[in-house]
């Protein structure tokens, strides 16, 4: 089975966050040319990192701009263009959480979530799908959530903007599919991260409890389908969802 991605560019966007980072290797390490983008905020610990996967022979380069704002993001993704060639691989996996319940849920909350998670992915990929279709291949894959599937109480801003994640893959998909792009979407449970570490442990142990397979699921486990899926074995898979959660949604 081939999967080498030799020759071809990659973009991730929260291409340095723990679900990313392992995207950015696992694309580079198989042969692309990657570049992991960041916030501006974070370019000095990206760059310490992305000094660490090339001195392991991993091609990657970072480069930081805000993808929830739609100016940045083009002039950003033109100007990365101009400098390392057109992208090949989109693979949408900025993503934040602003946890409340609806009814204590401000304004800003709401915004916040929609705005990174959501209009990020509009704002990349209409850049980037069209010279792809005219080009005859591409791959763009957005990160959803297995909340997106089936919601989680304090979490109406991320379970609507994951939700709307495959909304969007459904429809671009529709859009590209003769021209050679596939737009698909990968679904993690719950994966073991910062994010999931900074949960308290009681909560943590229920949701434990709930994930059939008897684990969080590791980056690795997300970014082996995210690679699969960025291969020439998956060119006839498009606006699909596929869940990696360890079957915790069929217990939902």
């Amino acid at each position: 089975m081939n999967l080498r991605l030799d020759g071809r560019r990659a973009l991730v966007t929260g291409g340095t966050g723990a679900i990313g980072s392992a995207i950015s290797a696992r694309l580079a390490g198989m042969g692309a040319r990657v570049i992991a983008i960041c916030l501006p905020a974070e370019r000095a610990a990206a760059e310490a990192l992305c000094a660490d996967w090339q001195a392991q022979g991993l091609a990657i380069d970072i480069a930081a701009f805000d993808v929830s704002d739609a100016e940045a993001t083009e002039a950003g993704l033109h100007a990365l263009s101009d400098l390392h060639g057109d992208i090949d691989i989109l693979v949408n996996c900025a993503g934040i959480t602003r946890d409340a319940p609806l009814k204590r849920m401000s304004v800003a909350q709401w915004q916040q979530v929609l705005r990174v998670n959501l209009d990020s992915m509009f704002n990349t990929s209409r850049v980037v799908a069209e010279p792809m279709a005219s080009r005859g291949w591409g791959r763009i894959v957005n990160i959803s959530s297995v909340n997106g599937q089936k919601g989680q109480f304090g979490q109406t801003n991320y379970a609507a903007a994951k939700a709307g994640v495959h909304g969007f893959t459904m429809a671009l998909a529709l859009e590209v599919a003769k021209k050679g792009v596939t737009v698909n979407t990968v679904a993690p449970g719950y994966v073991d991260s910062p994010m999931i570490r900074a949960v308290p442990e009681a909560i943590r142990a229920d949701i434990l409890r709930g994930i059939p397979a008897g684990r969080y699921g590791t980056p690795a486990d997300i970014a082996a389908a995210v690679a699969f899926l960025c291969s020439d074995q998956a060119a006839y898979i498009n606006g699909a969802q596929l869940p990696v959660n360890g079957a915790m949604y069929l217990s939902a």
